[in-house]
């Protein structure tokens, strides 16, 4: 206990002061922050992304972080006796002005900065006064929706409590709690079974690998709508470029800005045509027009940008995949990896190949299977406090293992905020695996180093709306003489208390976690896939229905596109400009080329796709079937099936013999038989003067060349 700060223990000091305390949280607070541009370096390109939207996204992300340190602190400064408790403390009133900043900051962001910014960036216009009306527009009709709903809920309190300021911000902060713990709870519920399932379907590589190829046609044919949607687009552009004449003129500027951050399909000018005349342009060109080609031109950059990450990072876990299960002959796991110098890994590297074979074929297998067997009894003891936190308070299992003794002290100590902070952070985590997850959301989504503006405060502004929710949620799982002491609990709880009806949702409304806990454990995303033809969120129960990947967007399917990938054929290659169709490339070429050619970031490993590729796949004209350790991989075929399929592969493929089909050109024949001319049919055939009816029959029967003599 030496690394503690003096403040952080118990003093006899009668008047007990948090500097260490203070300076433990600025510490943590500075760690933060350097996770959060970290995260942020991840999924934006700093130096290229404005700064006005790498600051509101920054907050958006530090600040929730921070609640989910500054709960453990506020429960163990609300349950002290006067004395220095046994952890990390401040005072109330320095507690209160920390949820007061953090709380309304927080609001400004969800509600008004960030949905701002992200029309801003996806408005499509050219000035900034034009982004900035067409942002207020979009955002207006929401607002007004949501002020519609609220006049309701206003004019009841009004009734209740009169018209005061305090009745109407209590509203406020209602409503937005309401409308925030209604969507976490369903996102987390669906997280708290996703997140154990996960580690579960990683633990058998065999599986693993399955339920990547069922992933891939899906992939793959998003990939190529992409890349038709932006082709289309990008050849209207061109058509609108070479439009010198009338309205056109007056935004000239303008497309040739759009028409430089454009790549043409200069590789396949036929194509480009017909797309050019299926387009049409309108004969009147207006700053609307343009505005939303723009916009449009935006999102299918970005949409075909992720989903060819996607696509790479799919194809490179296949053949990861693939080389773990082939290395189970030899004992031996080598990704490809090699130095600057060329030097083996074996060479280089700590890891050996066999010690890297014991990592990947038995150890990280135990390992996640540990892991989602540790989560499965996290994600039952969240579900079982919310529903047992109404009724019986006291038997919660989340308050237990923070105040194991609340009748007798009731103090959070160290041990119980270090508990309670990751109990928070894992009911945070489930819930944004539920928003990576859903697929209701459009367009959006986190590419590595591409992410697009919009995206990027959508997705800031849903870890901000749900953090504050589920930070209040989860005080409620202690029994009311803690909670309701805590100066959180004060300052938010006593206006969501305000009525009647917010205490009751409070206090009810969680117990609905079953309904997308159950929902993902029996798949039921998956029944009303099928019913209605669209998923609501993205589940792999394809491979379970169809074991034996068959038909249109099977296992079977996917299979075969990561091997054309794999071996240069596949989408990404294709769609490069500079690659002929023709020609034949080297596996580790192609790994590189399809990560650089499309403005990704080059892979830090680019010789490992091109080893799996080399394991997996046999010539480069043909695409050979990798051979899968397990039996859960094995094609589903008998004996009897297998021999009738060989036999009648043998007689499909035997080609007819040229001397059957009536060429003799290939048939060497004696110099006595083929004349004067020649030792051969080829060299006799060869010859200006000769007769196509002449042959070694017709040689036989005074068929031969003469060279212009009769012969007698």
């Amino acid at each position: 206990m030496s690394w503690i700060p003096s403040g952080l223990l118990s003093t006899p000091a009668a008047s007990p002061t948090p500097v260490g305390s203070a300076i433990f949280l600025s510490i943590s607070f500075f760690v933060i922050c350097l996770l959060a541009l970290l995260l942020l370096r991840r999924f934006l390109t700093l130096r290229a992304t404005p700064g006005y939207i790498i600051l509101p996204v920054f907050l958006a992300l530090v600040l929730p972080a921070s609640v989910v340190l500054l709960v453990p602190v506020d429960l163990t400064s609300s349950t002290r006796d006067g004395d220095a408790p046994k952890g990390v403390w401040l005072p109330d009133r320095a507690i209160l002005v920390l949820w007061r900043i953090t709380y309304w900051l927080i609001f400004c962001l969800t509600w008004i900065i960030l949905p701002l910014l992200g029309e801003f960036v996806d408005s499509g216009y050219r000035d900034p006064k034009g982004r900035l009306l067409y942002s207020l527009r979009s955002n207006a009709r929401y607002h007004l929706l949501v002020l519609g709903c609220g006049i309701v809920g206003l004019v009841y309190i009004i009734i209740q409590n009169g018209w005061e300021f305090k009745s109407i911000r209590g509203l406020v902060m209602a409503y937005a709690y309401m409308w925030g713990l209604i969507l976490a709870i369903y996102l987390m519920g669906h997280g708290l079974v996703s997140i154990p399932r996960s580690f579960f379907r990683k633990s058998n590589n065999a599986n693993a690998l399955r339920r990547i190829q069922t992933r891939a046609p899906k992939i793959h044919d998003r990939l190529t709508d992409a890349i038709t949607e932006l082709e289309e687009l990008e050849a209207q552009l061109s058509q609108l470029q070479q439009r010198k004449t009338g309205t056109a003129r007056d935004f000239e500027e303008w497309i040739d800005e759009l028409a430089d951050f454009s790549s043409f399909p200069d590789s396949r000018p036929a194509a480009l045509h017909s797309i050019a005349e299926s387009t049409a342009v309108p004969a009147i060109i207006t700053e609307r027009y343009l505005a939303d080609l723009s916009r449009r031109l935006q999102r299918a950059r970005h949409q075909k940008s992720r989903f060819v990450d996607e696509w790479d990072r799919l194809v490179q876990s296949a053949a990861d995949y693939q080389t773990i299960l082939n290395s189970t002959a030899s004992k031996k796991l080598d990704f490809g990896l090699t130095g600057a110098d060329g030097a083996s890994p074996s060479k280089r590297g700590l890891v050996s190949p066999y010690m890297r074979y014991v990592i990947y074929v038995n150890l990280l297998p135990s390992i996640r299977l540990i892991l989602g067997a540790l989560f499965a009894v996290a994600s039952f003891c969240v579900v079982w406090s919310e529903l047992i936190k109404t009724f019986a308070p006291q038997l919660s299992i989340i308050s237990l293992t923070i105040v194991p003794h609340p009748n007798e002290a009731g103090h959070v100590r160290l041990v119980g905020q270090i508990t309670s902070s990751m109990w928070l952070l894992y009911m945070c985590t489930a819930a944004l695996k539920g928003v990576n997850d859903a697929q209701v959301w459009g367009n959006r989504a986190l590419v590595r180093r591409n992410t697009y503006g919009e995206s990027a405060c959508w997705y800031a502004g849903q870890v901000a709306r749900l953090t504050v929710p589920l930070a209040y949620n989860f005080l409620t799982f202690f029994p009311p003489e803690i909670h309701l002491e805590t100066t959180f609990y004060r300052f938010l709880g006593q206006y969501i208390d305000l009525t009647p009806l917010g205490k009751g949702f409070d206090y009810f409304f969680p117990i609905f976690v079953l309904l997308p806990v159950c929902a993902t454990i029996f798949n039921l995303y998956g029944r009303i896939k099928k019913v209605f033809g669209f998923a609501i969120v993205d589940d792999e129960e394809d491979a379970e229905a169809n074991p034996g990947g068959f038909g249109v967007g099977g296992w079977r399917e996917g299979r075969a596109l990561i091997e054309r990938e794999l071996i240069g054929l596949g989408s990404l290659s294709l769609t490069q400009s500079s690659v002929d169709a023709g020609r034949s490339t080297s596996s580790n070429s192609t790994a590189t080329a399809r990560r650089g050619g499309h403005g990704q970031r080059p892979s830090e490993r680019p010789s490992r796709g091109a080893a799996a590729a080399a394991a997996t796949t046999g010539p480069a004209d043909t695409i050979a079937r990798p051979v899968v350790g397990g039996e859960d991989v094995v094609d589903d075929e008998g004996f009897f099936q297998s021999f009738a399929h060989r036999v009648r592969n043998t007689f499909e493929t035997t080609s007819t013999p040229k001397w059957l089909q009536g060429d003799l050109s290939g048939l060497n024949r004696p110099r006595w038989l083929a004349g004067e001319g020649g030792g051969s049919a080829s060299n006799n055939n060869s010859r200006p003067d000769n007769n196509d009816d002449d042959g070694v029959l017709g040689g036989l029967f005074g068929g031969r060349s003469t060279n212009g003599h009769v012969r007698l």
